[in-house]
């Protein structure tokens, strides 16, 4: 795949027209807003039999009409992930033609497929994508040869769609289906894969770039102590499924670029009906299965495929107060109040003792996301292996309550008060049988300190989600999760945290 500073390019050979299909599979799943590719090659090259595998790719629908633009020179397609305009510029004259298509009124959040580049001379944006079709005489008429080039921002975009093509074909599945998943707020891909009646689940997941230093010369994710590839959801992976809990087999991975393929859970959810419901059943089995886990001795380290153990990251104090203070970062001035310096200092003093008994106390694995979406439910398995587990790539070593706090307060999910109670009772109960020394007491003020803490650092992340990412679809959330805040500050064991807030933070009851 020869490249050089700010171009990556790689060969390949279609040999049929269904090769043709999968390849512009390939590129249709990479493919993000405000892409811009191009398509170029003779008469017959097969330019047209690409974009049509292209936009029925994005389009879930392998019977869309997709009519050349030649005459119209632009066709518009509205598609599930974005706009896509496909536009042929053959019958163009001169690049100043260019201006009058209005191309640039779809470009930033749409994605430009573009037939007969050259005709734009100069025109064409230094981010973007080409792709070359040739035919040769010295093979049959079916085989296409074909040169793909990444340019600027989308050289690396090309280099792993190179990497993706070679770990599915190096794993037996460069032939299957494939179906993009919804999305989640991280920046990781999912596809349902099906081949000869095998289904799995591709994770795409490149390396977390380093953000600006925050603390003591440290990005955030450093500091919060949040994955910075796939080695810690391997690891992880492997050592639930060792002490007999459901995470996902995994078929095959490329450790260095981030590509998974995994045992496909389907689809069956701990939620109902909608808006969404917890399935109660299924919510006491899940609390069952971290009381079950929080009775183990569990090690700090874990074993890493063809790699040094892994070691599992602390839940420590500065990673604990630099999540609270998102709720400081993001939620406070999304509601319109400022906060002076000794506002967040005093922030800092009240949790940095509030937490002083949940750093100090009972220490396991926490996999930091067990709440409904995370949670899939495997009805043809016994007992807690019914609970089949996803998105624990951020485990840590921290207290016991957070996942029970996370589980019991989700927060996509209205769960009610005297539900929350009664699975709350439960776990207490099963940690009880286990160890006949267990303080329930105790654990009383530290589920109420890490539903705190948790519902402090959500609105915070979806006020960023809001502003930052141009997501305002978590807002919706934000009053369940206020909610959620009020009922975990109102233990006595909090009361001068909820004098703080009550003091300086705006409410997010109602949108």
């Amino acid at each position: 795949m020869p490249s050089s500073p700010g171009v990556s390019r790689f060969e390949l050979v279609l040999e049929d027209e269904a090769a043709t299909q999968r390849f512009a599979s390939d590129i249709a799943h990479a493919l993000e807003p405000g892409d811009f590719v191009t398509l170029s090659g003779d008469l017959g090259a097969g330019k047209t039999t690409f974009a049509r595998a292209l936009i029925r790719s994005l389009a879930s629908d392998p019977a869309i009409a997709v009519p050349s633009p030649t005459f119209t020179l632009m066709q518009l397609y509205e598609l599930p992930r974005f706009t896509l305009v496909h536009a042929d510029l053959y019958r163009l004259t001169t690049p100043d033609e260019l201006a009058e298509l209005g191309l640039e009124d779809h470009s930033e959040q749409g994605v430009v497929l573009m037939e007969w580049p050259d005709r734009a001379g100069n025109r064409l944006p230094d981010d973007r994508i080409d792709i070359a079709l040739s035919l040769s005489s010295k093979h049959p008429l079916e085989r296409r040869d074909v040169v793909v080039t990444g340019h600027a921002a989308l050289a690396q975009r090309i280099r792993r769609i190179a990497a993706l093509r070679n770990f599915l074909h190096t794993s037996g599945f460069a032939l299957a289906e494939r179906k993009r998943m919804q999305g989640d707020a991280s920046t990781r891909v999912y596809e349902r894969l099906a081949l000869n009646g095998k289904p799995a689940i591709l994770m795409n997941a490149p390396r977390r770039p380093d953000g600006p230093p925050v603390r003591d010369g440290k990005p955030y994710s450093a500091i919060a102590r949040l994955a910075e590839d796939v080695r810690p959801f391997v690891a992880m992976a492997d050592g639930l499924r060792a002490i007999g809990f459901s995470a996902p087999e995994i078929f095959a991975a490329d450790l260095e670029h981030g590509f998974l393929l995994l045992e496909d859970f389907g689809h069956e959810a701990f939620v109902t009906a909608s808006p969404p419901a917890p399935v109660e059943q299924r919510y006491a089995e899940a609390a069952d299965l971290l009381a079950a886990l929080h009775a183990m001795k569990v090690p700090a380290g874990l074993p890493l495929r063809g790699e040094a153990a892994y070691a599992i990251p602390p839940y420590d104090r500065a990673a604990f107060l630099i999540e609270a203070e998102l709720l400081l970062d993001w939620y406070v001035p999304h509601r319109g109040l400022p906060l002076d310096e000794s506002g967040r200092g005093e922030f800092r003093a009240l949790w940095t003792q509030a937490l002083a008994p949940a750093i100090a106390g009972q220490q396991t694995w926490v996999l930091r996301d067990f709440h409904s979406p995370n949670l899939i439910w495997l009805a043809q398995r016994r007992g807690i292996a019914r609970v089949g587990l996803l998105d624990f790539q951020d485990a840590v070593i921290g207290p016991t309550a957070y996942d029970v706090a996370s589980l019991l307060q989700d927060a996509r999910v209205d769960v009610p008060e005297n539900l929350e109670r009664e699975l709350l009772a439960r776990y207490v109960r099963r940690r009880v049988e286990t160890d006949g020394a267990f303080d329930a007491t105790a654990f009383s003020q530290l589920y109420a300190t890490m539903a705190a803490q948790r519902a402090t650092k959500i609105l915070g992340i979806f006020a960023r989600l809001d502003k930052r990412d141009g997501k305002p679809q978590y807002l919706r959330h934000m009053p369940r999760v206020w909610r959620y805040l009020q009922r975990a500050l109102a233990h006595p064991a909090l009361h001068h945290l909820a004098r703080w807030y009550k003091s300086n933070v705006p409410a997010f009851d109602r949108l």
